[in-house]
C-alpha cells in the first residue's frame, strides 16, 4: 500500500488529513504524470459526491491542474462510475472523483482515472506520491495563456443517464421500485434512471445537505429501505451508496440481497445465455460460502482475490472475464464498465427477473448463504504495521480455524482504506463463530490499539 494512495485512493478526514494543499499536491503531480507524453494541452474532468467539503476539494484540485497548464472540466456532483465513463466518453486525458464512497460526511478522498476509464495502477500512484512527498520532479509554472483553464460540463448526468439504458432493453413497466440514494450522488440520477425503464419509483434518502451522506441510510444502513418497501408494497428495492458505485439489493418481503447474491444471479444467467466469459465470476476471499458452493452446483468457475475491487478489476482485465465484485455491493460488469456502479449493477439485476419472470427472492434464494460475522476493530497506525508479525493474533486466529475445521474459515485482514483490523468468520454454527470472533477482535483490541 502506498503512502498517500489506499486500495480506492487517498482517503482521509477532510481537511485536516485531506487538505487543500494535499489535493493541490495531488493535481499537479498527477498532471505531470499522466500528460507528460502528450503533444496537447492536457485535459481533465472532476466530479464530487454531495459532501461539504466536496467544492473546497474541487477547488483546490482545479488550482493544481490548471497550475501546471491542464484545463479542467468540472462535473458537479455525479456517481464514481460517472466519471469513469465520461472520462472515456468526452476523450479527456484523466478524470478524478471526490468521494469517500460510503464513510462519514467528515471523510473525503481523491480517486483518479486514466483516459481508459481505469483506476490508476499502483505504479503511478507510487510515481505521484514521489513527485509529492520525495520531489523527485519539479512541478511546471507556465504563465500567461499556457495556464489551464476551467469550464463546466452542463449534460455530464443527461449523458451518463443515456448510457445506463443502453445496456439493456428490458422495460419494468407495472413495476414498483423503492430507492435509497443515501443522500449521495445517486440523488442527481437514480429517479431519471428507474423512471426512465417504466418503474413507479419512491425514493428516499435524496435530499443531500453537505453532511447527511451515509447518514443511516444506504447500502451501509439498509433498515429504511427494507421499511420503505415493506410499507408501499414495493416489488423491491435498491440502495446505493455514497458515490453510487455499490448497490445492495431488497426483495419484497424486505430481505437484504448482498452482493454475493447479486453476482451469483446475474452470472448464472449471464451462462444460460452465453455471455459470462470463460464461465468465471470474480469475487474476493471475503465472499459467502455460499456463494463458492452456488458456482459449483451451477458449473460456474470462480476465481479470488484480495479484497478490494481494484484487484477484483486486475482478475478480470488478466483474464478477460466480463463480471466480478465483492460481497459489499460492488460489482463489475466489464461488458459496459470500467468500474463498479451501483445503478447498472441494479439495471442488470432487473433485467434478469424480467427475462426470468421470478422474483427476486426466488432468484436470490438459490443461494444459501452460511452464518457471517464481521468485527471491526479500530486500531492505531502503528498497530496496522505490527499486525501480521503479532505472535498472539496469529495463534488465536489459528485456534479458531482448528476447531472450525471443514464447517467455517476465518480472514482477519488490515482494511485498505480505514484504520481497522477486521475480523471475520463464516460457518455452519452461528454461535461458534460469533463466540470465536468476538475472542479474536478481543485480542486484536488489545494487541493494536
Amino acid at each position: 500500500m502506498g503512502r498517500l494512495f489506499g486500495t480506492d485512493g487517498a482517503r482521509g478526514v477532510a481537511n485536516t488529513e485531506i487538505t487543500c494543499e494535499l489535493a493541490m499536491q495531488i493535481g499537479r503531480a498527477a498532471a505531470m504524470v499522466l500528460t507528460e507524453n502528450l503533444a496537447h494541452r492536457p485535459r481533465v474532468l472532476i466530479g464530487m459526491d454531495t459532501r461539504a467539503s466536496g467544492e473546497m476539494l474541487e477547488a483546490a484540485l482545479t488550482a493544481g491542474f490548471c497550475s501546471v497548464g491542464a484545463d479542467v472540466c468540472l462535473l458537479g456532483v455525479v456517481p464514481t462510475p460517472a466519471v469513469a465513463y465520461l472520462v472515456t466518453a468526452y476523450q479527456y486525458d484523466a478524470g478524478v472523483m471526490i468521494s469517500a464512497s460510503h464513510n462519514p460526511c467528515e471523510y473525503n478522498g481523491i480517486k483518479i482515472f486514466q483516459s481508459t476509464g481505469y483506476k490508476l495502477p499502483d505504479a503511478l500512484e507510487n510515481e505521484i506520491e514521489a513527485i509529492i512527498l520525495d520531489e523527485i520532479k519539479t512541478p511546471p509554472a507556465p504563465i500567461g495563456g499556457e495556464v489551464g483553464r476551467v469550464s463546466r460540463a452542463e449534460n455530464a448526468v443527461s449523458d451518463y443517464i443515456t448510457h445506463l439504458l443502453s445496456t439493456t432493453d428490458a422495460r419494468c413497466d407495472g413495476m414498483k421500485i423503492a430507492l435509497d440514494c443515501a443522500n449521495g450522488s445517486a440523488s442527481v440520477s437514480a429517479r431519471r434512471v428507474f423512471e426512465s425503464l417504466g418503474a413507479e419509483c419512491v425514493v428516499i434518502h435524496d435530499k443531500p445537505d453537505g453532511v447527511n451522506i451515509n447518514l443511516d441510510c444506504g447500502s451501509t444502513h439498509l433498515g429504511a429501505l427494507q421499511k420503505c418497501v415493506l410499507e408501499n408494497g414495493c416489488d423491491l428495492g435498491f440502495a446505493f451508496d455514497g458515490d453510487a458505485d455499490r448497490m445492495l439489493a431488497v426483495n419484497h418481503l424486505g430481505e437484504e440481497v448482498d452482493g454475493d447474491r447479486a453476482i451469483a444471479v446475474c452470472a448464472k444467467h449471464m451462462k444460460q445465455q452465453g455471455t459470462l466469459k470463460k464461465n468465471t465470476a470474480v469475487v474476493t476471499v471475503m465472499s459467502n460460502m455460499g456463494f463458492f458452493k452456488f458456482c459449483e452446483q451451477n458449473d460456474i468457475l470462480c476465481e479470488r482475490t484480495k479484497v478490494g475491487d481494484r484487484y477484483v478489476l486486475e482478475n478480470m482485465l488478466k483474464n478477460g472475464y466480463s463480471i466480478g465484485g465483492e460481497q459489499s455491493g460492488h460489482i463489475i460488469f466489464l461488458d459496459y464498465a470500467t468500474t463498479g456502479d451501483g445503478q447498472l449493477s441494479a439495471i442488470q439485476l432487473l433485467t434478469v427477473l424480467k427475462e426470468s419472470g421470478k422474483t427476486l427472492k426466488a432468484l436470490a434464494d438459490e443461494m444459501r448463504v452460511y452464518p457471517q460475522v464481521l468485527y471491526n476493530v479500530r486500531v492505531s497506525n502503528y498497530g496496522r504495521v505490527r499486525f501480521p508479525d503479532d505472535k498472539e493474533i496469529q495463534t488465536a486466529i489459528q485456534s479458531a480455524e482448528a476447531e472450525l475445521g471443514d464447517t467455517g474459515r476465518v480472514l482477519v485482514r488490515v482494511s485498505g482504506t480505514e484504520p481497522l483490523v477486521r475480523v471475520m468468520l463464516e460457518g455452519e454454527d452461528e454461535e461458534k463463530i460469533r463466540t470465536l470472533g468476538e475472542s479474536i477482535a478481543e485480542v486484536v483490541r488489545e494487541r493494536l490499539v
